[in-house]
């Protein structure tokens, strides 16, 4: 599993996520910081990433175009970047599970 973190998530913990996620990377990172929701799916679907955000921006596209890819919807409110990086870390199996099955489009952590 490779994640995209989405602008909104600081580039700094990419490193300290490479070796649970490897190929991870932010939409910075990649060139994409000015590209609108739909340029970043579109990325994200093509390079096989899995889309890590804290806003509900991309429900609407997984809800009009399907999954891939799969989104990681952080509801953690205004936290810092351990946290957020705690939160990734310690739910790597739990995604995994979760991406395990077809059905599943967005796994929400807290």
């Amino acid at each position: 599993m490779k994640l995209l973190l989405d602008e909104n998530l600081s580039r700094r913990i990419v490193p300290r996520l490479q070796e649970s996620y490897p190929g991870t990377s932010q939409v910075s990172l990649l060139g994409l910081e000015q590209a609108d929701d739909q340029a970043i799916w579109a990325f994200a679907k093509l390079h096989g990433y899995l889309i890590v955000t804290k806003d509900d921006d991309f429900q609407g596209l997984l809800a009009l175009a399907g999954h891939p890819p799969r989104v990681i919807q952080l509801l953690m409110g205004n936290c810092n970047n351990q946290q957020v990086l705690a939160v990734l870390l310690e739910n790597n199996a739990k995604i995994a599970a979760a991406f395990a099955d077809p059905e599943v489009g967005v796994v929400y952590l807290y």
